[in-house]
């Protein structure tokens, strides 16, 4: 793996190298989510392809709208 270095300044703003930019698709608007992970700080591009790759990652049993219509079904019997 090879590295891109970039310098932060005092304001705390770096540039990302324009390669990866491409690469990752970032433009300027971008929203990028900082993730800390296993003492490593992880930049994600919250892009449209991120997010619609996500859809769905959460499915199972039971659904969690099922089980809070459940629980308000309960709340109202007390």
């Amino acid at each position: 793996m090879k590295a891109n270095i970039a310098t932060m300044t005092t304001r705390g703003r770096f540039v990302i190298p324009s390669k990866l930019r491409r690469k990752y698709g970032l433009r300027k608007g971008t929203k990028v989510a900082f993730v800390e992970e296993k003492g490593r700080l992880v930049l994600q591009p919250l892009t449209r392809g991120f997010l619609d790759r996500l859809c769905g990652s959460l499915k199972g049993e039971p659904s969690l709208l099922e089980t809070l219509l459940e629980d308000r079904k309960k709340e109202r019997k007390l």
